[in-house]
């Protein structure tokens, strides 16, 4: 008869099932001992065999077989480089102007500069046969460019834009003055009747090393078609010449941003109502100058540009407005209003109304700021 223990769960086992239990147990542990190292030593060789690659990969970016000049190179070269170009598109231009030796070569420089994405568009002074790194450091120098940048603020005449086109761009005034001679050739709209005055918009502009003094008017003329599309200019009732006027009439008088409209509105309601403009700035045109302050002497000048003497608006423009200006004259603020005082000369604080007794009080205010 087979001994039964009876153990504490109340089962019945054969004697000596400990025993079996532990060398059961120690086999289980044999496997999972080999089985780890069985993951070890696969793991253990791909990653060797990882490592062995990944020191392939490194060592065949570390060196580029792509064919390069050792530079510096020699001879002289202009690159332009135009907006939206990528690093490709520039490297395609070196090559074919051989200041590389290979796109491929410059490409990868680029691509591991950061600061190739912001390449800017100009023209460059370079050499030919220079290293892909040193002609990326050339392009990324500011001081390698060799345009000229020519800014013009609002409100300049016809003059004083030429004299500073000139000026900035080391091209001679009086090829700016020849070449103004046919405007219409150089994007002069038709109905500025031959006169630029008033369409040499103003903006900064780059002049490339091999511009003349007509590709640079027509830059500007082509600047004051966009800005007149986008104002609307020639989408009023009025001819597009007498927004302009109004344009340049608004650039002259008006301090501040937000008085571009109030000021527009002035000016539309006093031809409405027939009175004469009365704007010292068209004084200042007719006389070629710049006072702060006209005299009654001024006021007697026989122009046509003298809107104290002559009822409407003066024959052309006075300056060449800004796009905000032009915006004021194609919608002008809503309001009575028939006069306006720069009561604070300093700040520009203007003050308008449609009464003329309170336009006496801000000339009373101005005299006492002065």
């Amino acid at each position: 008869m087979t001994d039964l223990s009876v153990w504490s769960d109340g089962a019945t086992r054969p004697p000596g099932g400990r025993r079996r239990r532990k060398k059961r147990r120690g086999k289980g542990a044999a496997a999972v001992v080999i089985s780890l190292l069985l993951v070890l030593a696969v793991v253990g060789g791909s990653a060797a065999l990882l490592f062995g690659l990944g020191s392939k990969v490194k060592d065949a970016l570390s060196t580029s077989a792509a064919p390069d000049y050792p530079g510096p190179g020699k001879g002289d070269v202009l690159i332009e480089v135009l907006p939206g170009q990528t690093a490709s598109d520039v490297g395609r231009t070196l090559k074919k102007e051989d200041v590389i030796k290979s796109t491929q070569a410059f490409f990868e420089v680029a691509n591991a500069n950061p600061d190739s994405s912001s390449l800017q568009p100009g023209f460059y002074a370079m050499v030919h046969k220079m290293s892909a790194g040193d002609a990326l450091d050339t392009l990324l120098d500011p001081s390698a460019r060799v345009q000229a940048r020519v800014t013009l603020p609002e409100g300049l005449r016809l003059d004083e834009t030429l004299q500073k086109l000139a000026k900035d761009s080391e091209i001679p005034l009086k090829t700016f003055k020849s070449a103004l001679k046919d405007p219409a050739s150089l994007g002069l709209p038709e109905y500025a009747e031959g006169n630029p005055e008033g369409f040499l918009y103003p903006a900064t502009y780059e002049v490339p090393p091999d511009a003349d003094a007509g590709s640079v008017l027509e830059q500007l003329f082509a600047a004051y078609a966009g800005a007149a599309e986008e104002a609307g200019v020639e989408r009023t009732q009025r001819d597009p010449e007498e927004i302009v006027i109004i344009a340049s009439l608004v650039e002259a008088e008006a301090r501040l941003p937000e008085d571009f409209g109030k000021v527009a509105r002035v000016v539309y309601n006093r031809l409405e109502q027939g009175m004469p403009l009365q704007f010292d700035s068209t004084v200042n045109y007719a006389l070629d100058a710049d006072k702060e302050i006209v005299t009654y002497e001024d006021l007697g000048e026989d122009s046509p540009y003298n809107t104290y003497q002559n009822v409407g608006l003066p024959p052309a423009p006075i300056n060449s407005p800004g796009k905000a200006a032009m915006v004021a004259a194609v919608n002008p603020t809503a309001g009575d209003w028939l006069y306006f005082v720069t009561t604070d000369p300093e700040a520009g604080t203007t003050k308008f109304t449609g009464d003329y007794a309170e336009f006496l009080r801000f000339k009373g205010e101005l005299k006492s700021n002065q």
